[in-house]
């Protein structure tokens, strides 16, 4: 049965409203009638000052979802878990993985922090959820589990290794993605699209049999992308009935601007402080007409 409202609260992004703090890292706080959701949670300090500046509580977290292991998807962990004790973790097993980016023959390390790799082990074992296929969180909210890698122009997005030589590719196949039921379709929040954007929502749409698309929310990890991923992007979206987007965190300025222009349905980028709500008779960003900052 399709819920009727939702909340989403972007808390840490790559821009912020100027009250707020930027950093390289995404956290979504997500509220139901039934369920309180953080999805991720950043790099670093940036999620406890943004979320007391925007008077949410995140002690309230009943759920904690990792959409992948890499450091600015996770580097709150233990933040969110000193005040959220009984909250139930969700990620896939590979999350926890020793992980890397080499550019210019420089490996830099892009695991899980340590600090967060302990709070959750040290949770009790039926508060953490390996997810590994599709899962239902509740009723109308699901996790996809492993996303199939079905498309020809989609790539993980970047330079990732499992070892600092570069020999190990790092397919990142821990990427998880979130959707929602709504009455106007589906709501879909992503942390990365390691998977490839197209690919999750394929996965999404098979899974659910629901093909309306309420809202795209997240980084689609678009910012290297080829001037032919793009295109093919753009044309798989137009398949799909899709009444907005918010690309977030990874997805890039110059991927922004061209799914803006291409694509017939409003493109608003992210940004730390940014509400999204979303009800049975519609749904609308709640912006700040507060000047933003980038992170740098």
């Amino acid at each position: 049965m399709p819920l009727r409202s939702t909340s989403i609260t972007l808390l840490a992004d790559n821009c912020a409203v100027q009250d707020l703090r930027a950093e390289h890292g995404l956290s979504f706080f997500i509220e139901k009638e039934h369920a309180t959701i953080l999805f991720d949670t950043a790099c670093d300090n940036t999620l406890l000052y943004n979320a007391g500046s925007l008077g949410v509580d995140l002690s309230l977290t009943e759920m904690l979802v990792l959409s992948h292991g890499h450091y600015d998807h996770t580097g709150g962990v233990a933040d969110v878990l000193s005040l959220a004790p009984n909250a139930n973790v969700y990620l896939h097993p590979a999350a926890f993985k020793e992980r890397y980016s080499i550019r210019n023959e420089t490996a830099k390390p892009t695991s899980m922090p340590d600090h967060a790799r302990s709070a959750i082990f040290n949770l009790p074992q039926q508060q953490i959820h390996r997810v590994i296929k599709p899962t239902m969180l509740c009723s109308g909210i699901g996790l996809t589990g492993p996303i199939p890698r079905l498309t020809s122009f989609e790539d993980p997005g970047g330079p990732f290794f499992l070892d600092t030589n570069g020999k190990q590719p790092d397919l990142i196949d821990d990427d998880l993605s979130l959707w929602i039921e709504s009455e106007n379709g589906l709501i879909i929040v992503t942390g990365c699209c390691h998977a490839g954007l197209i690919n999750t929502i394929r996965s999404i749409v098979e899974f659910t049999g629901e093909k309306r698309i309420a809202a795209l929310i997240g980084g689609f990890h678009l910012s290297t992308a080829s001037p032919e991923r793009l295109e093919k992007t753009v044309k798989e979206l137009k398949q799909y009935d899709i009444r907005q987007i918010v690309p977030c965190h990874c997805t890039g300025k110059n991927a922004t601007d061209y799914l803006a222009q291409f694509l017939d349905c409003p493109v608003e980028a992210g940004y730390a402080g940014l509400k999204l709500i979303i009800s049975c008779m519609d749904s609308r960003l709640i912006r700040s007409n507060v000047s933003r900052k980038a992170f740098r």
